[in-house]
């Protein structure tokens, strides 16, 4: 135990050592001074401490708490959870090819990816997991669960799920494979002559599907384009490149990097000849398109090559790179800020200059600069990419909040599903009045309730009351205005039915189709699609939005 200890002081003292004459003179004595003052506070910390303590635990939430302090971005990923983090940025792993999480305190397949074992295997959205291998899983976390389904491609695993009409629990015997998810979630058209993409990652392989989408749609017809980008996080930034460079002039920048550090000091260009510069093109963006996103949006803005519709992208204009660490850790560090075409830079928060209490701030309105599209359009840094055609997305209810939350929607729908076949399109799916009734019925039935913000301040002044010895005075104008809020409460399911119903049909038609079946039902009634629709289908307006006012 104590050889080990001495093996972490002896690595923080060679990464002093090495970090310092990489580091300006200036600076050497400060951080020679500072990681001593950490070894040896570690050593003293280990030697006396009244209990036994961890060395790796106490050093990692010490590494935790330092990088805590710079962005959300850089992170330190020790060995165990190296695996986990190429999942995440490749798309690639050997298992099943399922997405598992929680759903009313039960473990269940959310996704089975379409065409990956599970799927072909006949495992639904809903199952409820119960055992691995003939082991029981229930009441294991889903990451514990998701490490006995993963495995190495050829290799066998038993499931045993229970599932929404069945008697008994189903088995399943299924070989695992080597899997790559798509990046492109959905296309199809929409309309005789638009074709529509849904993108939801940028992991290797991005462009080419996008692409693969855009050629295999305008065989079909298409003469307009609707890439989707909301709610897509990001990813590798190549794969924005190579996306961008699908619809801009071979050679032009889509963007440049610029760090401390002059190795990334860098500017991407288009390598590849374009497949389409002409044809009219709407992005939608959302608050949840960040990054590679971002690049993507705002590169085709800045040519005047696209019109974005939605809300406001997330801001984040920073670049991640991963370095390798002793003993297969890694450290993901941000170590650039990007600027696409016109120059600027989107980042949002101001991570360099928090408050006194460590919270951040966004960049002022007033340190915004001006920046112009090629054409001559005003658009802002410091902010998320500002839309062309701004569609503000409706307030979800208290009640519809918590149905999703709870678990409430996406377990009805399994219910629904089983009891019900599914629909030949579900491009003309209704859950139906009586449909309604039912769900309602079984909200009852599960004995459903929630709590308002409005019930919580309530609950905070009679509590509150109490302490201040108040309550007598004001206990009955408080219960009053607590039963006036049940008696709201009551119709909320009525006030708040055409949202409810719309998250139902998204969900159901989850269940049934997957993503195809979610995208198909949504088409005819998604705001950000019939705005991108009604545009395309108006030349005159589309060429508007892209002239400088």
């Amino acid at each position: 135990m104590w050889r080990r200890r001495k093996w972490l002081v002896a690595v923080i003292f060679l990464a002093a050592a090495g970090f310092a004459f990489r580091e300006p003179a200036e600076k050497y004595f400060e951080v020679a001074k500072s990681l001593d003052i950490f070894a040896t506070l570690f050593k003293e910390v280990n030697t006396y401490y009244v209990d036994d303590v961890d060395p790796e635990k106490l050093v990692k939430k010490g590494i935790d708490g330092m990088l805590q302090s710079l962005d959300p971005y850089t992170d330190y990923i020790p060995e165990e959870e190296l695996e986990s983090f190429r999942i995440t940025t490749t798309g690639q792993y050997g298992g099943i090819g399922a997405l598992i999480g929680v759903v009313r305190n039960k473990v269940v397949i959310t996704h089975p990816y379409k065409n990956f074992p599970a799927n072909k295997s006949g495992l639904r959205v809903g199952d409820e997991l119960v055992a691995v291998d003939g082991k029981s899983v229930v009441g294991k976390t889903t990451s514990e669960i998701s490490s006995l389904l993963k495995g190495q491609p050829k290799t066998e695993v038993e499931i045993k799920v229970r599932r929404f009409g069945s008697t008994g629990d189903l088995s399943f015997r299924i070989k695992r494979e080597k899997i790559s998810l798509n990046n492109v979630a959905f296309y199809g058209m929409v309309g005789t002559d638009i074709a529509y993409i849904k993108l939801d990652d940028f992991t290797p392989g991005a462009a080419r599907e996008v692409a693969g989408a855009v050629k295999e749609l305008t065989d079909k017809g298409a003469k307009k384009i609707v890439l989707d980008l909301r709610e897509n996080p990001g990813g590798l930034l190549h794969e924005a490149v190579n996306i961008v460079s699908l619809f801009v002039p071979k050679g032009s920048e889509v963007v440049s990097t610029r760090g401390k550090a002059t190795e990334w000091n860098k500017v991407y260009k288009t390598l590849n000849n374009p497949i389409d510069t002409q044809s009219p093109l709407v992005v939608l963006t959302s608050e949840g398109s960040a990054s590679a996103s971002e690049i993507v949006a705002g590169a085709l803005q800045d040519y005047d090559r696209a019109v974005l519709i939605g809300q406001k992208t997330f801001g984040k204009g920073l670049v991640q790179t991963t370095r390798p660490l002793s003993y297969n850790a890694q450290l993901k560090v941000t170590t650039a800020k990007y600027y696409i075409p016109s120059g600027r830079c989107i980042q949002e928060l101001d991570y360099a200059h928090r408050k006194e209490d460590g919270t951040v701030v966004k960049f002022a309105d007033s340190l915004k600069r001006e920046f112009q599209t090629k054409a001559g359009r005003k658009v802002f840094d410091g902010g998320g990419l500002d839309p062309d055609v701004p569609v503000t997305t409706p307030l979800l209810g208290t009640i519809t909040i918590a149905l999703m939350n709870g678990g409430y929607i996406f377990e009805y729908a399994s219910k629904y599903c089983a009891e019900n076949t599914a629909p030949a399109s579900m491009r003309d799916f209704k859950f139906s009045d009586a449909d309604y009734k039912k769900f309602e019925e079984w909200l009852r039935q599960s004995k459903f309730s929630y709590t308002t913000e409005l019930e919580k301040q309530v609950n905070e002044l009679l509590e509150a009351s109490k302490t201040d010895g108040m309550y007598d005075d004001v206990n009955k104008e408080l219960a009053s205005l607590k039963s006036r809020i049940e008696t709201v409460k009551m119709s909320d399911l009525a006030r708040f039915r055409d949202q409810i119903t719309q998250y139902l049909e998204d969900q159901i038609a989850f269940h049934y189709k997957l993503a195809e079946g979610q995208t198909e039902v949504s088409l005819q009634r998604d705001p950000e699609i019939q705005s991108a629709v009604k545009l395309l289908g108006d030349p005159a307006s589309y060429k508007k939005i892209l002239l400088p006012k």
